[in-house]
């Protein structure tokens, strides 16, 4: 999965890449979580949280999918670095996605943290195509 981060004023623009939405969603939130510890792959899978989310379009789905992931780990003292995402739903329904975030205790010795993550943004959002592959982004304050 590839993500990577973009300047934004203050603030810090995530983006994810794949084949698939979802693969796009997932690297969104590794982008996310790559500032708290510099490698998400170096994340031990300890711990697994189940997400179920719905809201009206893709681009609202992944605000509210960003934004559950940085409360978890806000509210549990959690860093993840392993994501699943499933994606369902368009046309007349909302859409809806089910995941799973996997990590460990925030353990500031092992985890390279630059800034801490406040909440995704709608600023700069978008959730589409690219030539063949899935992209998803927003600005995330810090």
């Amino acid at each position: 999965m590839e993500f990577e981060q973009f300047e934004h004023g203050a603030d810090v623009g995530v983006r994810g890449y794949g084949s698939t939405a979802a693969e796009a969603f997932e690297g969104a939130a590794r982008a996310v979580f790559s500032l708290l510890a510099e490698d998400p792959a170096s994340v031990r899978p300890a711990v697994e949280t189940r997400i179920e989310l719905e809201a009206a379009g893709r681009e609202e789905l992944l605000v509210a999918y960003l934004n559950e992931l940085i409360s978890l780990a806000d509210t549990k003292g959690l860093v993840f670095g392993d994501f699943d995402v499933e994606i369902r739903g368009g046309g007349k329904r909302t859409w809806q996605l089910s995941g799973k975030a996997r990590g460990e205790p925030f353990d500031p010795e092992r985890h390279a943290c630059t800034v801490q993550p406040k909440g995704a943004t709608y600023t700069a959002l978008r959730v589409g195509t690219e030539g063949r592959r899935w992209v998803a982004q927003c600005v995330v304050d810090v």
